[in-house]
């Protein structure tokens, strides 16, 4: 009873330090530790007051790569249309407004219908009959381009299913810059390399589907705390902006730029700009990040749109390089636009030069033609705001009464992909003496806690998954979508158990500390359901605003599993986590024999832990994050307190490319399970490492001119053409883009009007201009994607049953301020027992260079450059220089 008595005191406390949402220790008052700063002098020097260069004009599409179809098509479209059916086209109807949670305006002169756009990126959010796939960090693990595609490919035609244009994923910011960081499980890994070939081929899968994927949330938005002014106002915190995420160039482009590159060299058709400010700049009007490397550097041929409420300015952000206004209104539900009419304002008083918008409609209408909208589009069958079948379509107006949900049911056979998804991303950290799998013919098999079972208000009780009831299957926030149901651990276990006619028990009440205590001490083995998590900053979560307070388990899981391990020396972990969390002494303790960290799997999360609990399925996936002993090790943290007054919160970049692995390697600190771990029931050995070097021409800096803007419209100046009909009836709050005066000032009703502070220089230049030498194609520069190596090894399965293994390459790049090794390719194969497989990887000229500053351009430097093969970033066994 001593022990018992401990327990529930203990418990009592971490109940109540959950509560008051507390750290386990106070918050480091910055965001890179004194240990983590790069050695970079560049990489350091990124903090206040940082800057962030004007680069004008916006450059303008060519249908560049395999654009030009589309770009042929999109000119003629747009050629036809009026000035207001522009500005329509680019501006979002307002908040409500519409069924979907953002929509353009419509052009019915031509039958073309506003454009819908809706989360999320693991599913269609805020309707029924969908299904709630894994997230990304789980595609991550599974280190699987296959399975990366076929999820994407389901996402898009279930969004093209319910009607959708356009589908808000796939996630590359946050990359994961700090382990706290509250939507990092949208994205899929702080690697680059990994989140941009994931990036890549959910693009694909998507757009193959036929709908317009967006990559977001562009760029460095690496934390949820002070992303806006407002929400942080809500939460206790007054500062007058978002924070800027300072970073200098070469990290900008080594690591949070990359994995959008590898989205735009996958034709992605739009890109959503961000909340924060980079280097001081807002993210949705910085002319540096949208117009130079964007559409400069990258040659992105899609459009840009802003996140929700994203937008500060209306002329800047037209001449920065934003092309879509998202949801249209200024706030929420306020009927204001800093477009719609006031977009007709500056293209009419020439603020905004008309190819611009000539441009931002070319380049919406492109995507729509590239994956084949033009084809496929069904009506919009479902409304965002409710799941009652009838209602109002304006909502937020209570206007056009009648049939909004037709409940049209998307989901296939989506469960079974969802469900090997689930199992391929389950990480098998620790296996003491085969302790898995399990056959089922266990003498007792006793389950414990609240991660286990169901939320008591259903898997949809709490909106946008806002609370941790129950099994974690997603984490919460606008990223999410509703479950059609959620195969809890449970239930699948209960059933393994029952169809073998064994004995069963679960706890999942976290704190019925007697109850623990006997089930525990009876089971021959006990599995153990904790969870953490996180999600966007909009929600407070038991003291979370968005990103996490600490990185460990919730609602007592420590204790929890403490305690059943004390009582039963078969007790094995499962975590269902956002991310990476600390573990304490569990990969010491003898009494844990197993740990398996399961991510958010999705709808089918009981079923997928017990296809490799069971051993149906061998697990084979890898740790897409590293599990540090000490929170301090990661190097980075989130900025929980404002550090410049009322002013905008600055997050220094000061550890440069150093995050996740990477800062372990620089530091020199052991982690707990590094980068790409991950056991398997079999055994796997490599040999035979071959490079070979191929004859490949040398680089050659972009050196062409553009074409002059085109000119698709020439309207007239006469404001009286752009007034509002006087036979048409307005909905409330509904934008619009018809003038409301004669006169462009009153019109505007805008107290900077006539200001020409607003016009940067350069940014009405439609004549040719020079390319970025590092640009020249979708992507960048072609010739950095040109195969300089060909390396090729053995993997042999030396165990006795079939298995999985994903071999990874990393470089070492060999100068002074590189990270001792980078991951750049990987293959996941499946090999039988007593059998090889051969890994077969390209290294490409980008993989092995540098971002040269001054240059502005990619270069391979003189430094020694060696190649690894093996298991992890760890264990790497085989090696060889790269001549």
């Amino acid at each position: 009873m001593q022990w018992l008595a401990g327990a529930l005191v203990a418990a009592t406390q971490f109940v109540n330090a959950q509560k008051d949402g507390s750290n386990a220790t106070v918050p480091f008052p910055n965001a890179t530790y004194p240990n983590a700063t790069s050695p970079n002098p560049g990489a350091s020097g990124a903090s206040a007051p940082a800057f962030s260069p004007p680069f004008y004009p916006s450059p303008w599409a060519s249908g560049a790569g395999n654009w030009s179809s589309a770009y042929e098509r999109a000119r003629a479209f747009v050629s036809q249309l009026t000035l207001l059916e522009k500005v329509n086209l680019t501006t979002g109807v307002g908040w409500q407004s519409e069924r979907c949670v953002g929509e353009t305006g419509s052009i019915p002169r031509l039958a073309f219908r506003g454009l819908c756009l809706q989360d999320s990126p693991l599913g269609v959010r805020n309707t029924d009959y969908n299904s709630a796939f894994p997230a990304g960090v789980n595609v991550a693990a599974t280190f699987d381009r296959g399975l990366a595609y076929a999820r994407g490919q389901a996402m898009g035609q279930e969004h093209r299913g319910k009607g959708v244009d356009v589908q808000l994923g796939p996630v590359a910011g946050p990359l994961g810059r700090s382990p706290a960081g509250g939507r990092n499980w949208e994205g899929f890994s702080p690697d680059p390399v990994l989140t941009g070939i994931m990036m890549a081929q959910t693009i694909q899968g998507i757009q193959d589907a036929g709908v317009i994927a967006c990559a977001k949330h562009y760029i460095v938005n690496e934390q949820e705390r002070f992303r806006q002014a407002p929400e942080s106002a809500g939460f206790g915190f007054t500062i007058n902006d978002s924070l800027s995420s300072n970073v200098d160039d070469a990290t900008l482009h080594e690591t949070y730029l990359w994995p959008f590159a590898d989205a735009v060299r996958a034709g992605v058709g739009s890109i959503m700009c961000s909340y924060n400010q980079i280097n001081n700049s807002y993210g949705c009007q910085n002319s540096y990040t949208l117009n130079y490397l964007l559409k400069g550097e990258l040659d992105f041929q899609g459009f840009v749109l802003s996140d929700w409420q994203a937008q500060h300015s209306g002329v800047g952000s037209a001449l920065a390089g934003m092309d879509m206004s998202m949801p249209g209104d200024v706030l929420f539900n306020t009927g204001t636009s800093y477009w719609g009419a006031n977009l007709t304002v500056a293209i009419l008083n020439g603020t905004v030069p008309e190819w611009r918008l000539d441009d931002m409609a070319v380049r919406i209408v492109a995507a729509w033609y590239y994956v084949g909208r033009d084809q496929i589009q069904v009506p919009i069958n479902f409304d965002s705001w409710t799941r009652d079948t009838f209602g109002y379509r304006h909502y937020v107006a209570e206007e056009a009464y009648g049939l909004i949900n037709e409940h049209v049911d998307v989901r296939a056979e989506h469960g079974t992909l969802i469900r090997q998804i689930g199992s391929a991303s389950t990480v098998l950290l620790k296996n003491n003496n085969s302790a898995l799998p399990l056959n089922g013919n266990e003498r007792f098999t006793a389950v414990f806690g609240s991660d286990a079972s169901g939320n008591p208000y259903g898997p949809n009780g709490c909106p946008d998954r806002g609370c941790n009831n129950g099994t974690l299957a997603m984490g919460w926030g606008s990223g999410t979508a509703e479950f059609p149901y959620l195969v809890t651990p449970e239930t699948a276990i209960q059933n393994e158990i029952l169809s073998n006619n064994g004995v069963f028990q679960s706890i999942t009440n976290n704190f019925a500390g007697m109850q623990i205590q006997a089930l525990a001490s009876q089971a021959s083995v006990a599995i153990v359901f904790v969870n953490a998590n996180s999600g966007e900053g909009y929600l407070n979560i038991d003291g979370n605003t968005g990103d996490r307070n600490n990185l460990t388990f919730w609602q007592g899981g420590d204790i929890l599993v403490q305690n059943v391990s004390s009582l039963c020396n078969n007790t094995i972990v499962v975590m269902h986590t956002v991310g990476p969390v600390l573990l304490s002494n569990y990969s010491e303790n003898p009494n844990i024999t197993a740990i398996l960290w399961a991510g958010l799997p999705g709808e089918q999360s009981g079923n997928s832990i017990a296809d490799v609990l069971y051993g149906r399925v061998n697990p084979g996936a890898k740790l897409p994050f590293t599990f540090g002993v000490d929170r301090e090790d990661y190097g980075t943290d989130i900025l929980y307190n404002p550090n410049e007054g009322t002013g905008a919160p600055q997050v220094s970049f000061s550890e440069g490319n150093f995050i996740d692995y990477r800062a372990f390697d620089q530091a020199g600190v052991e982690p707990l399970y590094e980068f790409g771990f991950g056991l398997s029931y079999t055994t796997f050995s490599y040999s035979n490492l071959v490079v070979n070097k191929l004859t490949v021409g040398p680089y050659t800096p972009m050196t062409r001119q553009t074409l002059a803007a085109p000119v698709l419209g020439n309207s007239t100046n006469d404001a009286a053409q752009y007034q509002l009909p006087s036979n048409f009836t307005i909905i409330p709050l509904y934008i619009y883009p018809y003038l409301n005066s004669t006169d462009l000032e009153t019109a505007a009703n805008d107290t900077s009007y006539g200001s020409s502070d607003s016009v940067p220089a350069g940014s009405q230049d439609s004549s040719p201009q020079p390319m970025p030498a590092a640009g020249g194609a979708p992507g960048g520069n072609p010739e950095l994607y040109d195969v300089l190596y060909q390396v090729r090894a053995t993997i042999t399965n030396t165990g006795s049953i079939p298995g999985e293994e994903v071999a990874q390459l990393y470089i070492s790049l060999g100068g002074p301020y590189d990270p001792k090794i980078v991951l750049r390719n990987f293959q996941r194969l499946s090999i039988q027992p007593n059998s090889s497989a051969t890994f077969s990887a390209d290294i490409t000229r980008r993989d092995i260079s540098n971002w040269d500053t001054n240059a502005q351009n990619w270069a391979v430097s003189t430094s020694p450059k060696t190649v690894y093969v093996g298991s992890s970033s760890r264990t790497l066994p085989l090696s060889a220089t790269l001549s």
